[in-house]
Parts: structure tokens; C-alpha cells; sequence
């Protein structure tokens, strides 16, 4: 039995609306879930985002301010589904931490206190943002306003390791159904849970519990990664004869470059983009070499790439060595070949599809913020998974 106001046809498809779409995470999510759904409207502020959503899509977002929304304009949707990614920074580390006091929430809040007042409120909702939204008045504010408008909820805080991609990027999403439907597995209902389980799609159940750190990631969890090398764009690893002679005086570190990966198809693998772009300077490898997060092909783990990846090298992601160590020769951190990861690199740990692509016009530092306000596919597809399954 479905709650009164609106209702979905068996072999209607489901209706979505997704907030904050971005670069369309979402909504790949959605396809890689195998739903059978339409994006009846998607909704972004971002002119650049709103031009790869539509690159990709063919369909442009709406790029008024969400705040405008009235609850009339939401019930003309009919939608029975709303995905929402509402921005992080109000809950991050690094941010002050004003929660719902600061102004990039507002948004967010105007859509949770429109719900009671439409007519026709979505059977389901999706709610995806970093860890720290959970402690937050924001939450306490959502939260509350689910249990006064007959939803019930689970919570999970997950990252993709615990899919198989050697990816730490930690995510809290909040899963809602308004009565009487009911999520197939009832046990997890007003909690916050910490581990995919086998109803996810996921055999392996290894996190840390509730008041463990996420970024101790266990050894067994790590086992059952693919290798970062299975993510890259073409072969990255050379012998240290093979390097530049010459790159100290230059300045910058030489990239060695093998064939292309048999995976890479397009011919396009980075737009244009000169290699030397990816390349680290000794400059910066000098100055902030001890703060450096360096992983190598081999490696089963990378940080968190954030929006500010390639502007930044302290905190902003993993950088990758294309020089492997000899047990007879060891390497001194600027003959370690340092570059960054490409954009397509990052798109692939967040499991975003081959066909996902740029407009030429982005530029590259542009590509990096959008990567980094984005979201996993592997990790969200599996959550709309358990959220559209019949209990």
C-alpha cells in the first residue's frame, strides 16, 4: 500500500528529481543501479556543472535558485523520488562548522520545510554529504522533519573500499520512505550503520563500527581492492634509466609514458590536455614533499581528491609515483616521477562510466573542482539499489 497523495503505476517508471545535480553522479548512479526511472528535473547553480550535465545528458538542469521553489512548484513534478547532494561545506573538517548557520545551507533547509506542505510528497528520499553531516543541527533538523512527515529512515557512512575500489573517500547518506513502505531489511531503521553488508551487493562486511576511525582501513579490506593501476589511463611504471637526464635543471619531473592502456577506447584520453600538465614541479615537491600523499600503481589506496586537487598538493588527494623503487636502488622523492592523477583518472575511481565526458571548453583546473564536489557511482549505486528494492 502506497501514502496517500500520490501514487506510482506498476508499470509506471519512477519519477526523480535530483538536487545539486553536478556533473550527474546521481544519475549514473541510477542507470548503473538498473532503475527504471526518468529525471522528470534536475536542479544546479553551477553554469560549468550545468554544461557537462548537459554535455553528457543532453538535458540542461535548472539553474534558478532552488530557495524559489515553492511547494506547488515540487507537487507539479509528480515526482516520487528526490535525490538530493546538498553542499558539504557547512560539515566539513576543514570548514567552520556553522551548520545550518551557514548561508550554503539554506537551500538545503528551504526544501526540507516545504515538504510537509506539498500534496503530493515523494514516496522516497536520497540525501548523500560528508561525514560530519551527521553531528550537525542540520541533520537533527532533517531528521526531525522525516519522523513529523511519516518517513522512516536508515543511515550509512560507506566508501568505496569497501566496493573494491582503492578509493577512502567516506560519504554519510540518509535513506527515507514514507509509510507504509518499508525497507527490506527493517533491522537497520533509525540507525546509522556503518558497513555495506550482503544486502548491498557486498560480501565483505569490514568497516570499523560507529567510534572507529575511517581511515584505518584494515589490512583485509584493503586485500579485496583492485589495484590503483587497474584505474589509470595508460602504464605509468619505468625503470630509472628510462628517466629524463635532464630533469633536475629543468625544473619539473620527467613522465614516463608507455602505450596506451588496451582499456582507453576514445583516443581522447585527456582532451587535448598536454602530459606535461600532469607533471609535479620539483618546486612544489621541494617545499611540500613531507605533506604528500604518494601512491603507486601497485598501490591498494588513495585519499580523498578534493575540489581543490592540482592547485593544492597538501590535503587535496594522492599524487602518483611513476618510479618504482629497486630494493638496490632506492628513490630520492623528486626521482619518483610525481604526477597527478588525470581527470579521467579521477572519474574512473569514482566509478563514473567511459562514456562520461568533459565539453572541450572546461578547463582542467575546472574538471579537478567538479571531480571533487562529486560523488562514488560504485557506492550510491548500490544504496538506490536497496532503496528501489521490493521488501
Amino acid at each position: 500500500m502506497e501514502p496517500e497523495g500520490l501514487r506510482k503505476g506498476e508499470d509506471e517508471p519512477w519519477r526523480v528529481l535530483e538536487f545539486y545535480s553536478g556533473i550527474g553522479g546521481m544519475r549514473y548512479s541510477l542507470m548503473k543501479a538498473g532503475v527504471d526511472a526518468i529525471v522528470v528535473e534536475a536542479f544546479d547553480i553551477n553554469d560549468v556543472a550545468n554544461d557537462v550535465y548537459e554535455h553528457n545528458f543532453g538535458h540542461r538542469p535548472c539553474q534558478g535558485n532552488i530557495q524559489n521553489l515553492s511547494s506547488a512548484d515540487l507537487d507539479s513534478y509528480g515526482a516520487h523520488v528526490w535525490l538530493l547532494s546538498p553542499p558539504c561545506q557547512p560539515y566539513t573538517r576543514q570548514g567552520l562548522r556553522k551548520g545550518s548557520g551557514d548561508a550554503r545551507a539554506s537551500s538545503f533547509l528551504k526544501i526540507l520545510e516545504l515538504i510537509p506542505g506539498t500534496s503530493r510528497p515523494p514516496l522516497m528520499l536520497f540525501v548523500e554529504n560528508v561525514v560530519g553531516f551527521e553531528t550537525s543541527d542540520t541533520h537533527t533538523k532533517m531528521i526531525e522533519m522525516f519522523k513529523e512527515s511519516n518517513y522512516v529512515t536508515q543511515e550509512f557512512i560507506l566508501s568505496p573500499v569497501q566496493f573494491g575500489v582503492p578509493y577512502s573517500r567516506p560519504r554519510y547518506f540518509c535513506l527515507a520512505k514514507r509509510k507504509p513502505i518499508v525497507f527490506q531489511n527493517q533491522l537497520f531503521n533509525n540507525h546509522l550503520v556503518w558497513t555495506p553488508s550482503s544486502l548491498l551487493g557486498c560480501e565483505r562486511s569490514t568497516m570499523p563500527d560507529q567510534h572507529s576511525d575511517l581511515q584505518e582501513i584494515s589490512d583485509e579490506l584493503l586485500h579485496h581492492c583492485e589495484p590503483v593501476e587497474r584505474f589509470l589511463e595508460f602504464d605509468s611504471c619505468c625503470s630509472l634509466e628510462e628517466m629524463d637526464p635532464n630533469f633536475l635543471d629543468t625544473g619539473s619531473v620527467s613522465l614516463a609514458v608507455s602505450k596506451a592502456s588496451e582499456k582507453d577506447h576514445d583516443g581522447e584520453k585527456y582532451d587535448g590536455v598536454p602530459l606535461n600538465e600532469f607533471l609535479v614541479p620539483l618546486g612544489l615537491i621541494e617545499r611540500w614533499g613531507s605533506a604528500m600523499d604518494i601512491v603507486y600503481p601497485s598501490s591498494k589506496r588513495c585519499c580523498c581528491f578534493t575540489k581543490s586537487y592540482y592547485r593544492y598538493v597538501k590535503g587535496t588527494g594522492s599524487l602518483l609515483a611513476t618510479m618504482q623503487p629497486t630494493e638496490d636502488k632506492m628513490c630520492l622523492l623528486k626521482e619518483l616521477g610525481l604526477r597527478y592523477f588525470t581527470p579521467r583518472e579521477v572519474a574512473n575511481l569514482h566509478s563514473l562510466p567511459r562514456d562520461f565526458h568533459f565539453p572541450k571548453h572546461v578547463t582542467l583546473r575546472q574538471r579537478y573542482a567538479l571531480l571533487g564536489n562529486s560523488l562514488s557511482v560504485a557506492v550510491v549505486a548500490s544504496l538506490l539499489g536497496y532503496l528501489f528494492a521490493d521488501p
